[in-house]
């Protein structure tokens, strides 16, 4: 494990917030979403207004239709450095 380094906090965004960016740079509404997923687009402005919590469900489901890995919207804002990177 030592040649892990352990993940820095980057910036400040909340779950909902990664949603609502991910969604709007592939340029989809949230009736798009809505209709990708099957969640409905009030769970998504929800979700997105962080007035519902995503859950690991939820953000598999929303990782699938966005192309991302869930770990993206669950854990918004870290980066983890490759050890070998400079």
């Amino acid at each position: 494990m030592k040649d892990f380094r352990p993940a820095k906090k980057r910036v400040e965004v909340s779950v909902g917030e990664s949603v609502r960016v991910l969604r709007e740079l592939q340029e989809l509404s949230q009736n798009d979403l809505a209709a990708l997923t099957g969640i409905p687009q009030s769970t998504i402005s929800a979700i997105e207004n962080d007035r519902v919590r995503l859950g690991v469900e939820r953000a598999k489901v929303l990782a699938r239709a966005l192309r991302c890995h869930p770990g993206v919207l669950v854990f918004p804002g870290w980066n983890v450095k490759l050890a070998n990177a400079a």
